[in-house]
């Protein structure tokens, strides 16, 4: 027994052997572990649990719901949807449907990283099925909704979870442009002509050129339908209802919901209630949304929720539903163009949100000074050469005397620096919708307000200097008026201005380059030093734009 024992001893006494020995130990250990896992994941009976307790307790919410009747509860609820920019419906009863549907307002980030991770093929024969080849018309697209693209990473389950949160079909062509769309208005191609490879995956479903691979996302119907429709307001009736909503119908029961997807279904941006009628239809000059009324004038309850209002035959209580596709159709511009217009800002003064803006309201694509890889999914102009005139206009934000009068006309956007600053800092550190992070304001924010406050004025003065044709447009009163400073806007592009496109560019209007709340740091990080400088610079462009026989500043930039 001795001798087994000593050469054991022996064996571990040599370290090099010993090590190795411990590692295979521990490597064995973690494959067990991690075949244990799999066996018990989230589809056992705790998890089915879960999702019961949840039902039980959405059960529950309801049968409890009380007794009260009266006008006194539709107004409360009538503000409460105002402020959160949905549909009516008590808050308990409103988070137990986005519980439900897993509605995330809007927050594609977690479907992207799933899709990214991969899908089986069960997951595809549950509910997003693959339904054929289809031509695609770029003067008259097949899937009329939002599309993005990405010619590096493209797959097909991201573009199906990227249409999920509010589309029936998604589909897929050149292998990295993705559609989405409530209905297909377009012919059957043959299957052969939708077999180009993905750019993200090794698949040949992501159709051809001209040819859409299109999905059924059955799993996203509920979702498509319930908690995206937003609250505009209450409005008097038009003076003549079958121009304005062409179509209508009385519906049983009415309620926010019904309205709602039967307007969905037609493809209508509006859902108008007044009683047990629902109107549907887009924004137009003659039914603009631009008169609100107060809202007590629609407190009529709805016959099939008593917690809705439907409006009456004179006041209409109307939602904006997540079709919105009349102004997404862009091109570049048929020949080239006569002149090159400069669309220039300091950076974080709104640039890329104008883009969006004008891109909508007049149809046509807008250009870069730069290629920004990132912006190049939103702006198919992006990857263009700044000089060859297919865009509407060209982004830039040079300030020097050549690149300046390189351009014949500019748009020169300004932001209040203040807020500007914050922006480009952000922008810099976190993206174009990100944040930076709190050891970046710590550390490098002295520097930088001293290396940028500067270039904001001498940005603004150098294009008043040097440009031969420049229209001023101001940030803050851009968002305030955004109508008829976007009509002016077109106009200077040369541009015949449809009143239809910019009513449906308000349906619109924030895109996704906004950033999603702001994060309130815990201090104001513009120091006493910092406001006198910047005070002093907001003066003098001021007075510069006085000298140019235009509107100073607005009135909230200048220092108290």
């Amino acid at each position: 027994m001795a001798k087994p024992l000593l050469k054991i001893q022996r064996y571990f006494r040599r370290k090099p052997v010993r090590f190795f020995s411990l590692i295979l130990l521990y490597l064995t250990a973690g494959s067990l572990v991690f075949l244990h896992s799999g066996f018990v994941g989230d589809s056992g009976p705790r998890a089915r649990g879960g999702r019961d307790a949840v039902g039980a307790s959405e059960m529950g919410s309801q049968s409890a719901l009380p007794d009260a009747r009266g006008l006194g509860i539709i107004r409360r609820v009538f503000k409460e949807s105002r402020r959160s920019g949905r549909r009516y419906g008590p808050p308990w009863r409103q988070k137990a449907s986005e519980d439900r549907l897993g509605h995330r307002g809007g927050d594609y980030t977690g479907n992207w990283n799933r899709a990214l991770k991969g899908r089986n093929a069960k997951d595809m024969d549950d509910g997003r099925k693959y339904i054929g080849c289809y031509i695609d018309d770029t003067q008259k697209r097949a899937l009329r909704g939002v599309s993005f693209f990405d010619y590096k990473k493209m797959t097909v389950f991201r573009c199906q979870d990227n249409c999920a949160e509010g589309y029936m079909y998604a589909g897929l062509e050149f292998g990295a442009e993705c559609y989405c769309g409530h209905k297909i208005q377009a012919a059957n191609a043959t299957e052969s002509e939708c077999n180009m490879e993905c750019k993200g995956e090794k698949s040949n479903m992501c159709g051809g050129a001209n040819r859409l691979s299109i999905y059924r996302l059955e799993l996203s119907q509920e979702s498509a339908r319930r908690g995206s429709a937003i609250f505009k307001g209450c409005f008097h009736r038009p003076d003549n209802v079958t121009l304005a909503l062409p179509f209508s119908a009385v519906i049983q029961n009415m309620s926010v919901d019904k309205c709602v997807d039967m307007c969905t279904e037609r493809e209508k941006s509006l859902a108008v209630l007044a009683g047990d009628r629902c109107h549907c239809g887009f924004p137009t000059p003659v039914f603009s949304l631009h008169e609100l009324e107060n809202e007590d004038m629609c407190l009529h309850r709805c016959h099939g929720e008593e917690f809705e209002s439907c409006g009456n035959d004179e006041y209409f209580v109307v939602y904006q539903t997540q079709v919105q596709n009349r102004c997404m159709d862009r091109h570049l511009l048929p020949t080239r163009a006569k002149r090159l217009v400069a669309l220039a800002s300091f950076p974080g003064a709104g640039n890329t949100w104008a883009r969006h803006l004008i891109e909508l309201a007049t149809g046509f694509y807008t250009g870069s000074y730069y290629f920004d890889g990132s912006l190049y999914n939103k702006f198919k102009g992006e990857r263009d050469h700044w000089r060859s005139g297919r865009t509407i206009c060209i982004k830039t934000h040079e300030s020097g005397r050549k690149e300046i009068e390189a351009f014949d006309s500019s748009i020169l956007m300004i932001r209040n620096p203040y807020k500007a600053l914050m922006a480009e800092f952000n922008r810099k550190y976190g993206g174009h919708i990100g944040f930076a992070s709190q050891a970046h304001w710590r550390g490098k924010w002295p520097e930088f307000v001293r290396n940028y406050a500067p270039w904001w004025a001498s940005h603004t003065l150098d294009w008043l200097n040097y440009g031969k044709n420049v229209h001023v447009v101001h940030f803050e009163v851009l968002k305030k008026d955004l109508f008829s400073k976007l009509k002016e806007m077109v106009q200077f592009l040369g541009l015949k201005v449809s009143e239809d496109r910019l009513l449906c560019v308000e349906g619109q209007k924030d895109g996704n380059f906004k950033r999603s709340g702001l994060r309130k740091l815990e201090y104001d990080p513009y120091t006493a030093e910092m406001r006198a400088n910047i005070d002093e610079l907001i003066r003098t462009v001021d007075a510069a734009l006085k000298k140019r026989k235009m509107s100073g500043v607005p009135g909230e930039y200048m220092p108290r």
